[in-house]
């Protein structure tokens, strides 16, 4: 009966003893797990960047919260297809701001374009990047683009005389707003590129979306 009692006296501490160094083990693990949940818990959560329109499709979030969306690109007169890219991130630290970049391509058939007193169908093509930059205000929210465009002309009937430019490197400019009221949602945006043979993809788009 002593040993027995002895025995069981010796479980207890023994216990006590490896519980000790389970912790001891454990603990640098804790502080791993807690500083991982820490970071993740960083991880920025990005609304739609308010450049961005409602037919974009969101592509891909990556991991430090930039936004990649993609959509088709059609003018109003039928003209002109093509797609738009943009990828924008929110800084964590300034939620109200977006920052961003877009990039666009533009297939033009058969643009009438007046050149002086003379009428000319063109073809053109252009590739265009440009910076973003937007801030929330409330519901409103504003923003406005720069960048640059390559592009290409090709007149469908050869007027060596007319002068027009038929290739070259223009600048894009633009701004925009974006608004929410209750369940309304509008756009507003104004682009140019600055080159007289693209007046045609000159836009101003106004939009108004309604969800039921």
């Amino acid at each position: 009966m002593i040993r027995l009692l002895e025995v069981r006296d010796m479980k207890p501490s023994a216990s006590a003893a490896a519980m000790a160094v389970m912790l001891a083990m454990l603990s640098p693990l804790a502080l791993a797990s807690d500083e991982a949940k820490t970071t993740l818990g960083l991880t920025p959560v990005v609304d739609d960047p308010v450049y961005a329109g409602e037919d974009m499709a969101r592509l891909v979030q990556l991991d430090n919260g930039v936004v990649v969306q993609g959509a088709d690109v059609m003018t109003p007169d039928g003209y002109t297809s093509g797609f738009r890219l943009t990828a924008g991130y929110s800084p964590y630290r300034l939620p109200r701001f977006d920052l961003g970049a877009e990039l666009t391509y533009r297939a033009s058939d058969e643009v009438p374009l007046t050149l002086g007193s003379e009428n000319l169908l063109m073809n053109t093509t252009s590739i265009g990047g440009s910076l973003v930059a937007g801030v929330r205000l409330g519901r409103l929210g504003l923003y406005a683009k720069t960048g640059v465009a390559e592009w290409d002309g090709d007149t469908l009937e050869r007027h060596e005389d007319s002068g027009l430019a038929t290739a070259g490197t223009s600048r894009i400019q633009g701004f925009g707003a974006h608004f929410d009221l209750s369940r309304v949602t509008g756009r507003l945006e104004f682009e140019e590129i600055d080159a007289p043979s693209m007046e045609h993809l000159n836009l101003i788009t106004a939009s108004l979306h309604i969800p039921f």
